[in-house]
C-alpha cells in the first residue's frame, strides 16, 4: 500500500530532523478478538518548524495530540502514517488508536490453541512491524527507551524486554472476567524492531546464571500449556549457559540486558527472532515427536544465533538495512563457531558446509544475486533480502575474514567494536576499523572484492606429474561467471588424501592465500600425487570447487571411505555443484548418492544430500527417464531403511524421504505397512508426526482419502495436526483436490501463515505433474492482486509456494517470461518470480545434459 513501504531516503530525512528520547506504550489486550487498544506517548526533539511523520498501522485512530494540541485524526492519519507538522524543539506526541491482531506472523499475532481454546499472543516486528502495535518512528537508527504498560487477563503471563513486574488488579473486563495490569520498567536504548510483547497462558520454567560481571541473569523458557510436557528445558538452559560463557569470554563484554527469556510461540514465520532479552522461537523446536539429529543440532545453532544477536544487532545496531547482512551473517558465523567449540555438536562446521554454504552457492547463482552489502532502497528490498546471501554467504565470508586476519585478532576487533559503539548505530566500516587495528591488515581491498561484488568463483586444481607419479607442477585455477567476473583473494587449505586400511585419510595439508586466475603452489611440487586432492580443505574459503578427473573417480568409488565428515561434505557439495551446472549427469549424481549414502554419519549432510537426490530425480532427470529414476530412488530408500541400524537417525531419515517420493504400488504398500505396523522396522516408532508424513504419502499416491485424513485429525486435534491435515488435503491427486487447495488460499484470505505454507507444499506434491498444468495461467493472473492485497509474509509464501515448479518444462518458462515482460513493477515481486524462473531454467539445462 502507498506509504507502507518506507524508503531509505525518507528514513535519512527523518533521522536528520529528529532525535527520539522515549516511548510510553499502554496496551489493553482485553477489548476483543480482532483489535486491541494502543496508546503511545513519544517524546522527541526536532528542528523547530519542521514536518515529518510517525508510523502507525491501525484500524482506527481515536486521537492525536501534539504538544498539547488536538489534531484531527481524519486529517493527519491514513491508517499507515500520521503526519506531524510545525514541530517544536522539544515535542510530546500522544496517539490513541485501535490496532489489529494478525494471523500472518507480523505485528501482534493472535493464535487460538485448538486443544483448549486458549489465546496466545506474540509480537514479531522485524523489519517494519512494531508500527502494527504502537505508533513509532520505524527505522533502526532512531533508538529510544520503551516503557510498556499492558492490561491482560489475570491468569496470563506477560513478557517484554524488561523484567516482568508484579501485576496490579485492573477493573474487570466487560464480560466480568478478571484483569491485571503489568507496568514494565523502561528498556535500555534500543531499536523498535527488537522490542517485544508475548502474552497468554504460557507455561514457564525458570533458572538463572551469573554473568562475567557478577550480575545474576534470570532465565525463563516458555511454551503453550498443551506443549509444555515436551519442552526439554534443562537441555535448553544448558546450551544457553554454554553460549553465555563462550560469548562473554570471546567478546570480552558482559551480556548487556537484565534478563534472558526464550519463548516458543505458535505459527512463527522464521526460526527465531532476537528481541532483546525476550527471544521468540518457532515451536517446531519443541519436539513432541522424534526429529532428526539435524533438527536437534539446528535448534542449538539457532539458540546460539539469537544469543549472539544480543551483542551484535541489539547492543550495537546497523544504521540502515543495507547492513542487514552483517547483523545476520555475524550471528550465523558466531553461532556456528560457538556450537563447534562450546557444545557437544563439534562437527558444526560440517553442518555449515552442507546446509548454509549450499544455500549460499545456490542463491549466488540466481539472476537476483547481489553483493553482500546490498542496495536497500526501501522496506520491500529488506524483506526479499532475508536470503542466502545475507545469511549464508555473509557467514561464509566472515569465516574467510576470520581466517584472513586470524581468529584471535578477529575476536579482539569485535570486542573493541562492542565497547566503542555500545547502544549506538554503526555501519560496516566501523567494524572493519576495529579489525584492521587488531590485525594490522588493511581490509579496504578485501571488503571491496568480497562485499561489494556478487557471484561465486570456481576453483580447480591443475596437476602435472612425471612418470613415477611425482608432482612437477601444481596450481589453483580460479574462474568467475561471465556476468560477475570478479576474481577474489581466498585463504584456503589443500588436502592430500590417500587410501589406507579401507579409509581415505589426509596425509598432507597446505594453507595459503590464493589470488588471481592462477596461483602456483610450490610447496606441493616434489610430493607423490595422492589418491585424492581436495581444494578448500577444512572449508575456509567461499568458492565452488571442482575435483580433478582422477580425484573424482576415486571419490565416486570411495566417498563413504573419506574419514573426515567435513571433507565428505565438501566432496558431496562439489559433485552437486557440478550437477547443477550441467557438467555432471543427474543420473550419475543419483547413483553416487545411492551407492555411498548408507554410511554417512552427519545428520545434516544426510538430510541435505537426500533432498538433493530427490530434486535431481524429480526435476533434473530428463522427463523420459524420470519415472524410472524416481522409482529407483524410492526402491533404494526403502532398502536403505530396512538395512539401517535399528532406531538410528539414518533409518529415520530414509523413511522420511521414502515418504516424500513413494510412487509405485510396492513403495506405497511398504509405507502403508509401516503405518499400520504390519511392516514395522526394528527401533522405528511411528509416532504422531511420522504417522502424518506417511499418511500424506499415501494420500499423494492415491491410497488414502479425506476420510482417513479426518480420522487422523480427530486423534490429533492440535495445531500441528491441523497443519498436517491441510497439507494432506492439498496433496489429494485429483483435479478437484488441487482446485480446492488453490481456492482455500486464493479465493479467501483468512488462512493463517502456517496453513498457507503447508497447503502450498501439499499443492506442489504431484507424482502426475499434469495436475498442475491448468494452474499456470491462473497463477500469473493472481500475482499482482495478491501482492497488493496480502501482507508480505503471506504474499511471499503464495508467490513461491504455488508456482508450479514441478512441471519443469519449457511451457512454464515461456509463461513466466511473458509475465515478466508484461509486468515491470513492483521490483520485489519480480525478484521472486525471476528466482522461480531461474530454478526451472536450470532444471531444463540439466535435463539437456541428462539426454546427452
Amino acid at each position: 500500500m502507498p506509504g507502507e513501504n518506507l524508503t531509505r531516503v525518507e528514513a535519512q530525512e527523518r533521522s536528520a530532523l529528529i532525535t527520539v528520547h522515549d516511548y510510553d506504550v499502554t496496551l489493553d489486550l482485553t477489548t476483543g478478538p480482532e483489535t486491541f487498544s494502543s496508546t503511545t506517548t513519544v517524546r522527541f526533539t526536532a528542528k523547530a518548524g519542521a514536518s515529518t511523520f510517525i508510523d502507525a498501522i491501525t484500524r482506527r485512530v481515536h486521537s492525536v495530540t501534539l504538544n498539547g494540541t488536538e489534531l484531527d485524526p481524519a486529517g493527519v492519519s491514513d491508517g499507515i502514517r500520521i503526519q506531524l507538522d510545525d514541530l517544536a524543539d522539544e515535542n510530546e506526541l500522544t496517539v490513541v488508536a485501535d490496532a489489529v491482531y494478525t494471523n500472518t506472523g507480523e505485528g501482534l499475532h493472535r493464535f487460538v490453541d485448538p486443544v483448549d481454546n486458549e489465546v496466545y499472543l506474540y509480537s514479531q516486528f522485524e523489519v517494519p512491524d512494531s508500527r502494527r502495535m504502537f505508533a513509532v518512528f520505524e527505522q533502526p537508527d532512531l533508538k529510544a527507551t520503551f516503557r510498556f504498560t499492558v492490561t491482560a487477563p489475570a491468569d496470563w503471563q506477560v513478557v517484554s524486554n524488561s523484567h516482568t513486574p508484579e501485576p496490579t488488579d485492573a477493573t474487570p473486563a466487560a464480560d466480568g472476567s478478571a484483569r491485571k495490569t503489568w507496568a514494565f520498567e523502561p528498556t535500555q536504548v534500543m531499536s523498535s524492531y527488537i522490542t517485544a510483547l508475548i502474552a497468554g497462558p504460557y507455561a514457564v520454567t525458570r533458572s538463572e546464571l551469573t554473568s562475567s560481571d557478577g550480575r545474576t541473569i534470570p532465565l525463563g523458557i516458555f511454551s503453550r500449556k498443551s506443549l509444555f510436557e515436551y519442552l526439554d528445558a534443562d537441555y535448553i538452559f544448558e546450551k544457553t549457559r554454554q553460549g553465555f560463557a563462550y560469548y562473554e569470554e570471546k567478546f570480552n563484554f558482559p551480556y548487556p540486558f537484565p534478563k534472558y527469556d526464550q519463548l516458543f510461540v505458535p505459527e512463527f514465520n522464521a526460526g527465531a527472532m532476537e528481541n532483546a532479552g525476550a527471544v521468540t522461537f518457532t515451536e517446531t523446536y519443541v519436539f513432541r515427536s522424534k526429529v532428526t539429529d539435524a533438527i536437534k543440532e539446528r535448534r542449538v545453532v539457532t539458540i546460539l544465533h539469537e544469543l549472539a544477536h544480543m551483542w551484535f544487532g541489539d547492543l550495537v545496531t546497523m544504521k540502515w538495512w543495507n547492513d542487514l547482512w552483517l547483523n545476520e551473517s555475524f550471528a550465523e558465523w558466531a553461532s556456528t563457531i560457538a556450537t563447534a567449540e562450546a557444545t557437544e555438536w563439534t562437527e558444526a562446521w560440517t553442518t555449515f558446509a552442507a546446509m548454509e554454504k549450499s544455500w549460499a552457492y545456490r542463491q549466488d547463482q540466481l539472476p537476483s544475486t547481489h553483493p553482500v552489502v546490498a542496495t536497500i532502497n526501501d522496506l520491500e528490498d529488506v524483506q526479499v533480502n532475508f536470503d542466502g546471501i545475507t545469511y549464508a554467504k555473509g557467514g561464509s565470508v566472515l569465516k574467510q575474514l576470520a581466517a584472513w586476519v586470524g581468529i584471535d585478532a578477529f575476536f579482539a576487533g569485535v570486542g573493541s567494536y562492542f565497547a566503542k559503539h555500545q547502544w549506538g548505530n554503526t555501519e560496516l566500516r566501523d567494524l572493519l576499523v576495529e579489525l584492521e587495528a587488531a590485525s594490522g591488515r588493511d581490509l579496504t581491498e578485501w571488503a571491496k572484492l568480497w562485499l561489494e561484488t556478487a557471484g561465486v568463483n570456481t576453483l580447480r586444481p591443475e596437476i602435472e606429474v612425471d612418470d613415477s607419479g611425482i608432482i612437477t607442477g601444481f596450481a589453483v585455477l580460479q574462474s568467475a561467471a561471465t556476468d560477475y567476473p570478479t576474481i577474489r583473494p581466498h585463504r584456503l587449505a589443500i588436502g592430500f588424501y590417500n587410501l589406507r586400511g579401507g579409509k581415505l585419510v589426509r596425509d598432507t595439508r597446505v594453507e595459503l592465500d590464493v589470488n588471481g586466475e592462477r596461483t602456483d603452489v610450490a610447496e606441493l611440487v616434489g610430493q607423490a600425487r595422492p589418491d585424492l586432492v581436495l581444494l578448500n580443505d577444512d572449508d575456509l574459503a567461499y568458492a565452488k570447487i571442482r575435483l580433478d578427473e582422477a580425484s573424482l573417480a576415486v571419490a565416486i568409488e570411495n566417498l563413504a571411505a573419506i574419514e573426515s565428515p567435513l571433507a565428505r561434505s565438501l566432496v558431496w557439495g562439489s559433485v552437486w555443484d557440478s550437477t547443477r551446472d550441467a557438467e555432471t549427469s543427474p543420473r550419475d549424481f543419483v547413483r553416487l548418492v545411492l551407492n555411498n549414502i548408507a554410511t554417512e554419519t552427519e545428520s545434516t549432510t544426510l538430510r541435505t544430500v537426500l533432498g538433493q537426490v530427490v530434486l535431481a530425480a524429480t526435476q533434473y532427470v530428463a522427463p523420459e527417464h524420470r519415472d524410472e529414476v524416481v522409482t529407483e530412488v524410492g526402491d533404494a530408500l526403502l532398502r536403505l531403511a530396512r538395512e539401517a541400524e535399528a532406531g538410528s537417525d539414518a533409518q529415520f531419515q530414509f523413511v522420511k524421504f521414502l515418504a516424500s517420493v513413494a510412487s509405485t504400488d510396492e513403495q506405497l504398500d511398504a509405507v502403508q505397512s509401516l503405518r499400520d505396523g504390519s511392516g514395522a522396522l526394528p527401533g522405528l516408532d511411528i509416532d504422531t508426526d511420522l504417522d502424518w508424513e506417511l499418511l500424506i504419502a499415501l494420500v499423494a499416491g492415491g491410497k488414502a482419502d479425506a476420510t482417513e485424513i479426518d480420522a487422523t485429525l480427530a486423534k490429533d486435534n492440535t495445531a500441528t495436526g491441523v497443519q498436517s491435515a491441510a497439507q494432506a488435503r492439498a496433496a489429494i491427486p485429483t483435479a478437484d483436490g488441487k482446485q480446492a487447495a488453490w481456492a482455500s488460499l486464493i479465493d479467501v484470505d483468512t488462512a493463517p501463515n502456517t496453513i498457507v505454507r503447508v497447503t502450498a507444499a501439499g499443492f506442489q506434491r504431484a507424482s502426475d505433474t499434469a495436475l498442475l498444468a491448468p494452474f499456470v495461467p491462473v497463477y500469473f493472473d493472481m500475482l499482482q492482486r495478491i501482492w497488493e492485497k496480502r501482507s508480505y509474509a503471506i504474499a511471499e509464501k503464495l508467490v513461491g509456494g504455488l508456482y508450479p515448479a514441478p512441471l519443469a518444462n519449457q511451457e512454464l518458462v515461456n509463461a513466466t517470461r511473458s509475465w515478466l515482460d508484461a509486468n515491470p513493477q513492483p521490483p520485489a515481486l519480480r525478484r521472486l518470480v525471476v528466482e522461480n524462473l531461474a530454478g526451472v531454467e536450470r532444471a531444463l539445462a540439466v535435463q539437456a545434459r541428462d539426454r546427452s
